[in-house]
Protein backbone atom coordinates (compact mmCIF):
# COMPACT_ATOMS: atom_id res chain seq x y z
CA UNK A 1 0.00 0.00 0.00
CA UNK A 2 2.17 2.86 -1.25
CA UNK A 3 2.22 5.45 -3.98
CA UNK A 4 3.39 2.93 -6.56
CA UNK A 5 0.53 0.64 -5.58
CA UNK A 6 2.48 -2.58 -5.27
CA UNK A 7 2.91 -2.96 -1.52
CA UNK A 8 -0.33 -4.55 -0.34
CA UNK A 9 0.88 -6.72 2.50
CA UNK A 10 -0.77 -10.12 3.09
CA UNK A 11 -3.42 -11.15 0.55
CA UNK A 12 -6.28 -13.64 0.48
CA UNK A 13 -6.04 -16.63 -1.81
CA UNK A 14 -9.00 -17.47 -4.06
CA UNK A 15 -10.51 -19.97 -1.63
CA UNK A 16 -10.21 -17.57 1.33
CA UNK A 17 -11.73 -14.77 -0.75
CA UNK A 18 -14.73 -17.03 -1.57
CA UNK A 19 -15.23 -18.02 2.09
CA UNK A 20 -15.03 -14.44 3.32
CA UNK A 21 -17.45 -13.24 0.62
CA UNK A 22 -20.12 -15.50 2.13
CA UNK A 23 -20.33 -13.05 5.07
CA UNK A 24 -21.20 -10.08 2.84
CA UNK A 25 -23.59 -8.60 0.32
CA UNK A 26 -22.71 -8.15 -3.37
CA UNK A 27 -23.16 -4.66 -4.83
CA UNK A 28 -22.52 -3.03 -8.20
CA UNK A 29 -20.19 -0.01 -8.05
CA UNK A 30 -20.05 2.71 -10.72
CA UNK A 31 -17.00 4.89 -11.43
CA UNK A 32 -16.80 7.98 -9.20
CA UNK A 33 -18.64 6.39 -6.29
CA UNK A 34 -16.97 6.74 -2.90
CA UNK A 35 -17.22 3.51 -0.91
CA UNK A 36 -16.09 5.54 2.12
CA UNK A 37 -14.53 8.95 2.63
CA UNK A 38 -12.07 10.43 5.09
CA UNK A 39 -13.85 11.70 8.18
CA UNK A 40 -16.65 9.11 8.06
CA UNK A 41 -17.65 7.78 11.48
CA UNK A 42 -17.55 4.14 10.34
CA UNK A 43 -17.13 2.06 7.22
CA UNK A 44 -17.36 -1.55 6.06
CA UNK A 45 -14.84 -4.05 4.74
CA UNK A 46 -15.02 -4.37 0.95
CA UNK A 47 -13.91 -7.28 -1.21
CA UNK A 48 -13.29 -6.34 -4.85
CA UNK A 49 -14.73 -8.95 -7.21
CA UNK A 50 -14.32 -7.02 -10.45
CA UNK A 51 -14.21 -3.31 -9.56
CA UNK A 52 -11.05 -1.21 -9.38
CA UNK A 53 -10.78 1.28 -6.51
CA UNK A 54 -8.32 4.05 -5.69
CA UNK A 55 -7.41 4.72 -2.06
CA UNK A 56 -6.53 8.40 -1.81
CA UNK A 57 -5.55 10.89 0.82
CA UNK A 58 -7.74 13.95 0.37
CA UNK A 59 -6.26 17.30 -0.60
CA UNK A 60 -5.22 19.56 2.26
CA UNK A 61 -4.59 23.28 2.50
CA UNK A 62 -0.98 22.74 1.48
CA UNK A 63 -0.96 19.49 -0.50
CA UNK A 64 -3.01 18.13 -3.43
CA UNK A 65 -4.93 14.84 -3.37
CA UNK A 66 -2.54 11.89 -3.25
CA UNK A 67 -3.00 8.34 -4.55
CA UNK A 68 -1.98 5.83 -1.88
CA UNK A 69 -2.99 2.55 -3.48
CA UNK A 70 -5.03 1.13 -6.38
CA UNK A 71 -6.93 -2.06 -5.56
CA UNK A 72 -8.15 -4.46 -8.21
CA UNK A 73 -10.10 -7.73 -8.44
CA UNK A 74 -9.20 -10.09 -5.60
CA UNK A 75 -8.16 -7.31 -3.21
CA UNK A 76 -9.82 -6.23 0.03
CA UNK A 77 -10.10 -2.69 1.36
CA UNK A 78 -9.73 -1.59 4.95
CA UNK A 79 -7.23 -1.13 7.74
CA UNK A 80 -7.03 -1.08 11.52
CA UNK A 81 -9.79 1.47 12.13
CA UNK A 82 -12.29 -1.15 10.96
CA UNK A 83 -11.64 -2.67 14.39
CA UNK A 84 -10.81 0.35 16.53
CA UNK A 85 -13.83 2.46 15.57
CA UNK A 86 -11.63 5.44 14.68
CA UNK A 87 -12.89 7.79 12.02
CA UNK A 88 -11.79 7.08 8.45
CA UNK A 89 -8.49 8.60 7.28
CA UNK A 90 -8.62 7.89 3.53
CA UNK A 91 -11.17 7.88 0.69
CA UNK A 92 -11.98 4.77 -1.40
CA UNK A 93 -13.11 5.87 -4.89
CA UNK A 94 -14.30 3.52 -7.62
CA UNK A 95 -12.38 4.10 -10.88
CA UNK A 96 -13.54 1.09 -12.89
CA UNK A 97 -17.08 -0.29 -12.67
CA UNK A 98 -17.64 -3.73 -11.24
CA UNK A 99 -18.95 -5.68 -8.27
CA UNK A 100 -17.85 -5.43 -4.67
CA UNK A 101 -18.80 -7.43 -1.58
CA UNK A 102 -19.71 -5.30 1.45
CA UNK A 103 -19.06 -7.00 4.82
CA UNK A 104 -20.65 -5.04 7.65
CA UNK A 105 -19.12 -4.69 11.12
CA UNK A 106 -21.12 -7.43 12.87
CA UNK A 107 -20.43 -9.94 10.09
CA UNK A 108 -16.75 -8.99 10.02
CA UNK A 109 -16.49 -9.76 13.75
CA UNK A 110 -18.18 -13.08 13.11
CA UNK A 111 -15.82 -13.90 10.25
CA UNK A 112 -12.77 -13.08 12.37
CA UNK A 113 -14.05 -15.41 15.09
CA UNK A 114 -14.97 -18.29 12.79
CA UNK A 115 -12.25 -18.20 10.10
CA UNK A 116 -8.92 -18.28 11.89
CA UNK A 117 -6.70 -18.33 8.80
CA UNK A 118 -8.59 -15.42 7.24
CA UNK A 119 -8.44 -13.51 10.54
CA UNK A 120 -4.66 -13.88 10.67
CA UNK A 121 -4.30 -12.54 7.13
CA UNK A 122 -6.65 -9.60 7.66
CA UNK A 123 -5.18 -8.56 11.02
CA UNK A 124 -1.61 -8.61 9.71
CA UNK A 125 -2.67 -6.66 6.61
CA UNK A 126 -4.55 -4.12 8.73
CA UNK A 127 -1.51 -3.66 10.96
CA UNK A 128 0.90 -3.23 8.04
CA UNK A 129 -1.44 -0.83 6.27
CA UNK A 130 -1.73 1.28 9.42
CA UNK A 131 2.04 1.65 9.52
CA UNK A 132 2.02 2.85 5.89
CA UNK A 133 -0.93 5.14 6.53
CA UNK A 134 0.79 6.69 9.55
CA UNK A 135 3.16 8.27 7.04
CA UNK A 136 0.99 8.65 3.97
CA UNK A 137 -2.08 10.04 5.76
CA UNK A 138 -0.26 12.03 8.42
CA UNK A 139 -1.88 15.25 7.28
CA UNK A 140 -5.27 13.83 8.28
CA UNK A 141 -4.08 14.53 11.84
CA UNK A 142 -1.49 17.25 12.35
CA UNK A 143 -0.14 17.98 15.83
CA UNK A 144 1.75 21.15 16.65
CA UNK A 145 3.22 22.21 19.98
CA UNK A 146 6.30 22.88 22.06
CA UNK A 147 8.21 19.56 21.94
CA UNK A 148 9.13 19.29 25.62
CA UNK A 149 5.92 20.63 27.16
CA UNK A 150 4.10 18.04 29.28
CA UNK A 151 0.80 18.62 27.46
CA UNK A 152 2.49 18.04 24.09
CA UNK A 153 4.16 14.85 25.28
CA UNK A 154 0.86 13.58 26.65
CA UNK A 155 -0.87 14.21 23.32
CA UNK A 156 1.90 12.65 21.22
CA UNK A 157 2.13 9.64 23.53
CA UNK A 158 -1.61 9.09 23.21
CA UNK A 159 -1.41 9.26 19.41
CA UNK A 160 1.45 6.74 19.42
CA UNK A 161 -0.33 4.34 21.80
CA UNK A 162 -3.52 4.37 19.76
CA UNK A 163 -1.61 3.96 16.46
CA UNK A 164 -3.10 7.19 15.10
CA UNK A 165 -1.64 8.29 11.74
CA UNK A 166 -0.29 11.77 12.36
CA UNK A 167 2.35 14.30 11.45
CA UNK A 168 4.14 16.27 14.16
CA UNK A 169 5.32 19.87 13.87
CA UNK A 170 7.52 21.69 16.36
CA UNK A 171 5.92 25.09 16.98
CA UNK A 172 9.37 26.71 16.77
CA UNK A 173 10.19 25.21 13.35
CA UNK A 174 9.46 26.89 10.02
CA UNK A 175 6.69 24.38 9.10
CA UNK A 176 5.22 24.73 12.59
CA UNK A 177 5.14 28.54 12.43
CA UNK A 178 3.69 28.36 8.93
CA UNK A 179 0.83 26.14 10.09
CA UNK A 180 0.15 28.37 13.09
CA UNK A 181 -0.03 31.48 10.88
CA UNK A 182 -2.25 29.73 8.36
CA UNK A 183 -4.89 28.66 10.90
CA UNK A 184 -4.51 31.56 13.35
CA UNK A 185 -2.90 29.75 16.30
CA UNK A 186 -1.18 31.55 19.15
CA UNK A 187 1.20 30.27 21.81
CA UNK A 188 -1.67 29.95 24.29
CA UNK A 189 -3.48 27.59 21.89
CA UNK A 190 -0.76 24.91 22.07
CA UNK A 191 -0.71 22.03 21.72
CA UNK A 192 -3.17 22.05 18.84
CA UNK A 193 -4.47 19.45 16.43
CA UNK A 194 -5.80 19.70 12.89
CA UNK A 195 -8.19 16.79 12.31
CA UNK A 196 -9.46 16.45 8.74
CA UNK A 197 -9.50 20.24 8.46
CA UNK A 198 -11.03 20.92 11.90
CA UNK A 199 -8.93 22.80 14.44
CA UNK A 200 -8.59 21.77 18.10
CA UNK A 201 -7.00 24.45 20.29
CA UNK A 202 -5.31 23.34 23.55
CA UNK A 203 -5.87 19.79 22.41
CA UNK A 204 -5.89 16.94 24.92
CA UNK A 205 -6.20 13.17 24.44
CA UNK A 206 -9.84 13.47 25.52
CA UNK A 207 -10.83 16.16 23.00
CA UNK A 208 -8.89 14.39 20.25
CA UNK A 209 -10.63 11.10 21.05
CA UNK A 210 -14.03 12.77 20.84
CA UNK A 211 -13.30 14.13 17.35
CA UNK A 212 -11.88 10.79 16.16
CA UNK A 213 -14.78 8.72 17.49
CA UNK A 214 -12.79 6.86 20.15
CA UNK A 215 -14.99 7.77 23.11
CA UNK A 216 -17.57 5.26 24.34
CA UNK A 217 -20.78 5.08 22.34
CA UNK A 218 -23.46 2.52 23.19
CA UNK A 219 -24.36 0.50 20.11
CA UNK A 220 -27.28 -1.46 21.52
CA UNK A 221 -25.37 -4.71 22.00
CA UNK A 222 -25.54 -6.23 25.50
CA UNK A 223 -22.17 -6.23 27.25
CA UNK A 224 -20.89 -9.28 29.14
CA UNK A 225 -17.65 -7.93 30.58
CA UNK A 226 -16.31 -4.42 31.23
CA UNK A 227 -12.59 -4.22 31.94
CA UNK A 228 -11.52 -0.93 33.53
CA UNK A 229 -7.85 -0.15 33.01
CA UNK A 230 -5.74 -0.99 29.96
CA UNK A 231 -2.39 -1.93 31.48
CA UNK A 232 -1.02 -5.46 31.01
CA UNK A 233 -3.59 -6.96 33.42
CA UNK A 234 -6.53 -5.21 31.76
CA UNK A 235 -5.35 -5.95 28.23
CA UNK A 236 -4.87 -9.63 29.12
CA UNK A 237 -8.33 -9.80 30.70
CA UNK A 238 -9.88 -8.20 27.62
CA UNK A 239 -8.07 -10.56 25.22
CA UNK A 240 -8.98 -13.70 27.17
CA UNK A 241 -12.54 -12.55 27.77
CA UNK A 242 -13.26 -11.73 24.14
CA UNK A 243 -11.43 -14.79 22.80
CA UNK A 244 -13.65 -16.96 24.99
CA UNK A 245 -16.87 -15.50 23.68
CA UNK A 246 -17.63 -12.64 26.09
CA UNK A 247 -18.75 -9.32 24.58
CA UNK A 248 -15.97 -7.21 26.10
CA UNK A 249 -15.49 -3.47 26.54
CA UNK A 250 -12.08 -2.09 27.63
CA UNK A 251 -11.91 1.40 29.17
CA UNK A 252 -8.95 3.48 30.30
CA UNK A 253 -8.73 6.98 31.75
CA UNK A 254 -5.60 7.88 29.77
CA UNK A 255 -4.35 5.53 27.07
CA UNK A 256 -3.15 1.96 26.71
CA UNK A 257 -0.40 0.07 28.49
CA UNK A 258 -0.45 1.60 31.98
CA UNK A 259 2.94 1.93 33.65
CA UNK A 260 4.36 -0.89 31.53
CA UNK A 261 3.90 1.22 28.37
CA UNK A 262 6.29 3.75 29.87
CA UNK A 263 9.15 1.26 30.29
CA UNK A 264 12.02 1.78 27.88
CA UNK A 265 12.74 -1.95 27.70
CA UNK A 266 11.36 -5.02 29.47
CA UNK A 267 14.05 -7.71 29.28
CA UNK A 268 12.66 -10.46 31.53
CA UNK A 269 9.27 -11.00 29.88
CA UNK A 270 8.80 -14.52 28.53
CA UNK A 271 9.10 -14.86 24.77
CA UNK A 272 11.20 -11.74 24.12
CA UNK A 273 14.86 -12.79 24.53
CA UNK A 274 16.09 -9.45 23.17
CA UNK A 275 13.69 -7.45 25.31
CA UNK A 276 10.67 -5.46 24.26
CA UNK A 277 9.69 -1.86 24.90
CA UNK A 278 6.53 -1.30 26.88
CA UNK A 279 5.17 0.67 23.95
CA UNK A 280 5.71 -2.21 21.50
CA UNK A 281 4.21 -4.76 23.89
CA UNK A 282 1.16 -2.53 24.29
CA UNK A 283 0.70 -2.19 20.52
CA UNK A 284 0.86 -5.94 20.02
CA UNK A 285 -1.66 -6.50 22.81
CA UNK A 286 -3.98 -3.86 21.37
CA UNK A 287 -4.00 -5.50 17.93
CA UNK A 288 -4.60 -8.88 19.55
CA UNK A 289 -7.54 -7.49 21.54
CA UNK A 290 -9.02 -5.91 18.42
CA UNK A 291 -8.70 -9.22 16.58
CA UNK A 292 -11.05 -10.84 19.10
CA UNK A 293 -13.54 -7.99 18.96
CA UNK A 294 -12.71 -6.02 22.11
CA UNK A 295 -14.21 -2.52 22.00
CA UNK A 296 -11.45 -0.20 23.24
CA UNK A 297 -12.26 3.32 24.46
CA UNK A 298 -9.59 5.71 25.75
CA UNK A 299 -9.48 8.21 27.27
CA UNK A 300 -12.65 7.15 29.05
CA UNK A 301 -12.83 8.05 32.73
CA UNK A 302 -14.83 5.85 35.10
CA UNK A 303 -16.50 7.56 38.06
CA UNK A 304 -17.94 4.62 39.99
CA UNK A 305 -20.02 1.46 40.15
CA UNK A 306 -23.75 0.84 40.49
CA UNK A 307 -24.18 -2.44 42.38
CA UNK A 308 -27.90 -2.19 43.00
CA UNK A 309 -28.53 -5.27 40.82
CA UNK A 310 -26.48 -8.20 42.09
CA UNK A 311 -26.27 -9.99 38.73
CA UNK A 312 -26.02 -6.83 36.60
CA UNK A 313 -23.31 -4.45 37.86
CA UNK A 314 -22.97 -1.17 35.98
CA UNK A 315 -19.92 0.96 35.33
CA UNK A 316 -20.60 4.69 35.58
CA UNK A 317 -18.58 7.06 33.39
CA UNK A 318 -17.72 10.63 34.36
CA UNK A 319 -19.96 11.98 31.59
CA UNK A 320 -22.96 10.22 33.14
CA UNK A 321 -23.02 7.22 30.79
CA UNK A 322 -24.02 3.93 32.41
CA UNK A 323 -22.65 0.65 31.02
CA UNK A 324 -24.57 -2.30 32.42
CA UNK A 325 -22.87 -5.67 32.13
CA UNK A 326 -22.66 -9.14 33.67
CA UNK A 327 -19.20 -8.74 35.27
CA UNK A 328 -16.50 -6.14 35.90
CA UNK A 329 -12.74 -6.61 36.08
CA UNK A 330 -10.96 -3.69 37.75
CA UNK A 331 -7.40 -3.20 36.51
CA UNK A 332 -6.82 0.50 37.15
CA UNK A 333 -3.40 0.01 38.70
CA UNK A 334 -1.81 2.95 40.43
CA UNK A 335 -0.83 6.58 39.81
CA UNK A 336 2.65 8.01 40.13
CA UNK A 337 4.01 9.45 43.35
CA UNK A 338 6.04 12.65 43.28
CA UNK A 339 8.14 14.77 45.60
CA UNK A 340 6.55 17.65 47.49
CA UNK A 341 9.04 20.26 46.32
CA UNK A 342 8.74 23.87 45.13
CA UNK A 343 8.58 24.17 41.34
CA UNK A 344 7.70 20.48 40.88
CA UNK A 345 4.44 21.37 39.10
CA UNK A 346 6.20 24.00 36.99
CA UNK A 347 8.80 21.51 35.78
CA UNK A 348 6.10 18.92 35.13
CA UNK A 349 4.33 21.35 32.80
CA UNK A 350 7.50 22.23 30.93
CA UNK A 351 8.35 18.54 30.50
CA UNK A 352 11.47 18.59 32.67
CA UNK A 353 9.90 16.11 35.12
CA UNK A 354 8.82 12.84 33.53
CA UNK A 355 7.37 9.58 34.72
CA UNK A 356 8.34 7.46 31.72
CA UNK A 357 11.37 6.63 29.63
CA UNK A 358 9.85 5.72 26.29
CA UNK A 359 11.57 6.50 23.00
CA UNK A 360 9.66 9.77 22.87
CA UNK A 361 10.63 10.74 26.44
CA UNK A 362 14.36 10.12 26.23
CA UNK A 363 14.76 11.77 22.83
CA UNK A 364 16.73 15.03 22.93
CA UNK A 365 18.90 14.26 25.96
CA UNK A 366 21.98 13.08 24.08
CA UNK A 367 25.11 14.51 25.78
CA UNK A 368 22.93 16.08 28.51
CA UNK A 369 23.06 15.54 32.28
CA UNK A 370 19.86 13.96 33.59
CA UNK A 371 18.61 12.48 36.86
CA UNK A 372 16.72 9.26 37.44
CA UNK A 373 15.20 8.67 40.88
CA UNK A 374 13.93 5.30 42.09
CA UNK A 375 15.19 1.89 43.12
CA UNK A 376 13.05 -0.58 41.16
CA UNK A 377 13.41 -2.04 37.66
CA UNK A 378 11.66 0.84 35.88
CA UNK A 379 14.28 3.27 37.20
CA UNK A 380 17.13 0.97 36.20
CA UNK A 381 15.72 0.53 32.69
CA UNK A 382 15.34 4.30 32.34
CA UNK A 383 18.93 4.95 33.45
CA UNK A 384 20.33 2.45 30.96
CA UNK A 385 18.16 3.74 28.13
CA UNK A 386 19.26 7.33 28.71
CA UNK A 387 22.91 6.37 29.06
CA UNK A 388 22.72 4.40 25.81
CA UNK A 389 21.68 7.64 24.08
CA UNK A 390 24.74 9.43 25.43
CA UNK A 391 23.22 11.17 28.46
CA UNK A 392 25.14 11.46 31.72
CA UNK A 393 22.89 9.89 34.35
CA UNK A 394 22.76 10.42 38.12
CA UNK A 395 20.68 7.57 39.60
CA UNK A 396 19.28 8.57 43.00
CA UNK A 397 18.26 5.60 45.19
CA UNK A 398 16.78 6.10 48.66
CA UNK A 399 17.80 2.63 49.89
CA UNK A 400 21.33 1.67 50.87
CA UNK A 401 21.53 -1.24 48.41
CA UNK A 402 20.87 -0.89 44.69
CA UNK A 403 20.04 -4.60 44.47
CA UNK A 404 17.38 -4.54 47.17
CA UNK A 405 14.48 -3.95 44.74
CA UNK A 406 16.15 -4.12 41.33
CA UNK A 407 16.86 -7.23 39.26
CA UNK A 408 20.48 -8.32 39.11
CA UNK A 409 20.61 -8.19 35.30
CA UNK A 410 20.03 -4.43 35.62
CA UNK A 411 22.22 -3.70 38.64
CA UNK A 412 25.25 -5.40 37.09
CA UNK A 413 24.98 -3.32 33.91
CA UNK A 414 24.33 -0.09 35.81
CA UNK A 415 27.38 -0.51 38.05
CA UNK A 416 29.55 -1.19 35.02
CA UNK A 417 28.25 1.71 32.89
CA UNK A 418 30.63 4.66 32.68
CA UNK A 419 27.81 7.17 32.09
CA UNK A 420 25.78 6.24 35.19
CA UNK A 421 26.64 7.49 38.68
CA UNK A 422 24.70 5.77 41.47
CA UNK A 423 23.86 7.67 44.67
CA UNK A 424 22.49 5.19 47.25
CA UNK A 425 20.97 6.26 50.54
CA UNK A 426 20.12 9.62 48.97
CA UNK A 427 17.04 11.71 48.30
CA UNK A 428 16.20 14.84 46.31
CA UNK A 429 15.78 18.01 48.36
CA UNK A 430 15.70 20.83 45.78
CA UNK A 431 15.11 21.57 42.10
CA UNK A 432 17.04 24.37 40.42
CA UNK A 433 16.15 26.56 37.46
CA UNK A 434 13.34 28.83 36.30
CA UNK A 435 11.00 27.32 33.68
CA UNK A 436 13.72 24.87 32.65
CA UNK A 437 15.40 22.48 35.07
CA UNK A 438 19.14 23.08 35.43
CA UNK A 439 20.08 21.17 38.58
CA UNK A 440 18.91 19.04 41.49
CA UNK A 441 20.16 18.89 45.06
CA UNK A 442 20.66 15.40 46.50
CA UNK A 443 21.12 14.79 50.21
CA UNK A 444 23.54 12.03 51.27
CA UNK A 445 23.01 9.71 54.29
CA UNK A 446 25.36 11.88 56.41
CA UNK A 447 23.30 15.02 55.65
CA UNK A 448 25.69 16.55 53.15
CA UNK A 449 24.11 17.96 50.00
CA UNK A 450 25.38 17.88 46.43
CA UNK A 451 24.11 20.07 43.59
CA UNK A 452 24.08 18.01 40.41
CA UNK A 453 23.62 19.42 36.91
CA UNK A 454 20.39 18.06 35.42
CA UNK A 455 18.29 18.94 32.38
CA UNK A 456 15.52 16.47 33.19
CA UNK A 457 14.29 14.40 36.11
CA UNK A 458 12.83 10.94 35.46
CA UNK A 459 10.82 9.94 38.52
CA UNK A 460 10.09 6.29 39.41
CA UNK A 461 9.32 6.31 43.14
CA UNK A 462 6.24 4.14 43.18
CA UNK A 463 2.53 4.65 42.92
CA UNK A 464 -0.72 4.62 44.89
CA UNK A 465 -3.73 2.47 43.92
CA UNK A 466 -6.42 4.00 41.71
CA UNK A 467 -9.31 2.49 43.67
CA UNK A 468 -11.51 5.43 44.64
CA UNK A 469 -14.07 4.58 41.93
CA UNK A 470 -14.72 1.11 43.39
CA UNK A 471 -17.71 2.01 45.56
CA UNK A 472 -18.79 -0.73 47.95
CA UNK A 473 -15.68 -2.87 47.43
CA UNK A 474 -13.48 -3.80 50.42
CA UNK A 475 -9.93 -2.38 50.48
CA UNK A 476 -6.94 -2.53 52.80
CA UNK A 477 -5.79 0.55 54.78
CA UNK A 478 -3.63 1.68 51.84
CA UNK A 479 -6.49 1.52 49.35
CA UNK A 480 -5.50 -1.72 47.61
CA UNK A 481 -8.45 -3.98 46.79
CA UNK A 482 -8.93 -7.16 48.83
CA UNK A 483 -9.66 -10.33 46.85
CA UNK A 484 -10.38 -14.10 46.95
CA UNK A 485 -9.32 -15.99 50.09
CA UNK A 486 -10.16 -13.08 52.35
CA UNK A 487 -13.82 -13.78 51.66
CA UNK A 488 -14.01 -17.51 52.27
CA UNK A 489 -15.72 -19.10 49.29
CA UNK A 490 -14.99 -16.28 46.85
CA UNK A 491 -13.56 -17.09 43.43
CA UNK A 492 -9.93 -16.18 42.64
CA UNK A 493 -9.59 -12.43 42.04
CA UNK A 494 -13.17 -11.81 43.20
CA UNK A 495 -13.66 -8.81 45.47
CA UNK A 496 -16.09 -8.49 48.36
CA UNK A 497 -18.73 -7.79 45.71
CA UNK A 498 -19.96 -10.69 43.53
CA UNK A 499 -19.16 -10.28 39.83
CA UNK A 500 -16.55 -7.58 40.48
CA UNK A 501 -12.94 -8.77 40.20
CA UNK A 502 -9.60 -7.00 40.74
CA UNK A 503 -6.27 -7.74 39.03
CA UNK A 504 -2.75 -6.39 38.67
CA UNK A 505 -1.18 -3.66 40.80
CA UNK A 506 -4.60 -2.64 42.13
CA UNK A 507 -4.95 -5.91 44.03
CA UNK A 508 -3.67 -6.18 47.61
CA UNK A 509 -0.63 -8.46 47.82
CA UNK A 510 0.05 -8.53 44.07
CA UNK A 511 3.56 -8.95 42.70
CA UNK A 512 4.48 -5.87 40.70
CA UNK A 513 5.62 -7.58 37.49
CA UNK A 514 4.25 -7.46 33.93
CA UNK A 515 4.07 -11.26 33.74
CA UNK A 516 2.12 -11.44 37.00
CA UNK A 517 -0.32 -8.79 35.81
CA UNK A 518 -0.94 -10.73 32.58
CA UNK A 519 -1.50 -13.89 34.60
CA UNK A 520 -3.96 -12.05 36.84
CA UNK A 521 -5.96 -10.83 33.85
CA UNK A 522 -6.17 -14.29 32.29
CA UNK A 523 -7.01 -15.96 35.62
CA UNK A 524 -9.75 -13.48 36.42
CA UNK A 525 -11.57 -14.37 33.20
CA UNK A 526 -11.78 -17.99 34.35
CA UNK A 527 -13.43 -16.76 37.55
CA UNK A 528 -15.81 -14.60 35.50
CA UNK A 529 -16.96 -17.66 33.57
CA UNK A 530 -17.62 -19.52 36.83
CA UNK A 531 -19.56 -16.57 38.21
CA UNK A 532 -21.70 -16.36 35.07
CA UNK A 533 -22.33 -20.09 34.83
CA UNK A 534 -25.55 -19.91 36.84
CA UNK A 535 -27.17 -17.23 34.62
Amino acid sequence: MNDAAAQRGPVLDDEQFRRLAEYGETEHAEPGRDLYTSGDDTYDLFLLRSATVDIVRDATAIEPERLIYRGGPGDFLGELNLLTGQHVYLTARVVSAGTVVRIRAAMLRRALAEQVDIADTLIEAFRERREVIRGAAGNALELVGRPYAAETLELRTYAAQMLLPNSWLDAASDPGRSLMRRVGLGEDDLPAAMVNGSLLRRATPRTLAEVLGLTYRADGRPVDLVVVGAGPAGLAAAVYGASEGLVTVLLDRAGLGGQAAKSARIENYLGFPHGVSGESLTRLAMVQALKFGVRIHAPCAVAGLDLSEERRPAVLLEDGTRIQCRAVIAATGAHYRHFDLPQWTTFEKTGCVRYAATELDVRGYEDQPVTVVGGANSAGQAALSLAARGASVDLIVRGADLAARMSSYLTDRIRAHARIQVHTGSTIRELGGDDTLTSIVAERPDGRRDRLASRALFCFIGADPVSGWLDGVAKDPNGFVLTDNRFGTALPFQTSTPRVFAVGDLRAGSTKRVSTAVGDGAGAVSSVHQALADD
